[in-house]
C-alpha cells in the first residue's frame, strides 16, 4: 500500500522540480543512488521497470527507503500495462509513470488513488490523458518531441496542463531554465544526472552534490 497520497506526490513534484529516474540490477548501487539523491534534497524518486525481477528489487528498495530515507516518495516508471501497474502498486509504489498512454492503466491507478503520469507526444494525447484523470503528464522523449518550445506551445491554449518532460533534460542552468521557463511542473532526469561514470566509480558524494545543484537551479524557476 502506498505511504503517500497522490496529492502528496503532486505537491512534492512541484516543490522539488527534479525527479531522478534510475534502474540498476545491483541493489546496493540502487540504495546508494537513492540515498545520494535524498542527501541532495530530492524527495521523490522514479525506479524504472527495466530489468529481470525489477519488481522484487523495487520491493526491497521501497522497504529500505521507508527505514533509511523515510521522506522519499518511491514510484515506478517504464510501466506500460495495467497488470504491471497493479503489481507495483501492491508493492507500495506511490506513483506510476509510463512512456505510453494506456487508458487501462488509468482505471487501475485511479481506483487506488495512485498518481499516474502517462507518456504523451501530442496535444490530443495530453488532452485524453487529462480526461482519464492524469494530473501531471509525461512528455517523452522530451527533447525529441520538441523540447521547451513544444511545452510552451502546449501551455498557450492549455495553461492548466502540468507537464513533466523526461529524455534530453540536463542538470545545467542553461537547460533547466529553458524547460521551467517554458512552463514545466517538474522534470525527470536519468543518465544526464546519474551518470555512468558516477556509477562506475561509486562517487556518491559527487552525485549528492550534482543533485543538490540541480534542485537549487530548479528552485530558482519554479513558480511558487
Amino acid at each position: 500500500m502506498a505511504r503517500f497520497s497522490r496529492i502528496d506526490v503532486i505537491l512534492k513534484m512541484r516543490e522539488t522540480g527534479i525527479v531522478p529516474v534510475f534502474y540498476h540490477k545491483d541493489p546496493e548501487i540502487c540504495r546508494n543512488v537513492i540515498k545520494a539523491c535524498y542527501d541532495g534534497g530530492v524527495r521523490i524518486f522514479e525506479f524504472t521497470n527495466r530489468g529481470d525481477f525489477a519488481h522484487e528489487l523495487f520491493s526491497e528498495l521501497n522497504k529500505q527507503a521507508e527505514k533509511e530515507v523515510p521522506e522519499m516518495i518511491m514510484g515506478t516508471g517504464s510501466v506500460v500495462d495495467a497488470a504491471t501497474a497493479s503489481l507495483f502498486i501492491q508493492l507500495g509504489a506511490n506513483f506510476i509513470v509510463s512512456p505510453v498512454l494506456n487508458p487501462d492503466m488509468a482505471k487501475v491507478c485511479n481506483r487506488r488513488k495512485i498518481l499516474w503520469s502517462p507518456g504523451c507526444g501530442t496535444l490530443s494525447e495530453i488532452s485524453y490523458a487529462e480526461e482519464l484523470g492524469a494530473e501531471i503528464v509525461k512528455i517523452f522523449p522530451g527533447a525529441s518531441v520538441g523540447g521547451p518550445d513544444f511545452v510552451k506551445a502546449i501551455k498557450g491554449p492549455c495553461p492548466w496542463t502540468s507537464i513533466m518532460p523526461t529524455g534530453g533534460v540536463e542538470p545545467t542552468e542553461e537547460n533547466l531554465s529553458k524547460w521551467f521557463g517554458a512552463g514545466v511542473t517538474c522534470v525527470g532526469m536519468g543518465s544526464n544526472l546519474i551518470t555512468k561514470e558516477i556509477i562506475r566509480d561509486k562517487k556518491w558524494v559527487l552525485l549528492a552534490e550534482q543533485v543538490a545543484n540541480a534542485v537549487r537551479i530548479a528552485g530558482k524557476y519554479i513558480k511558487k
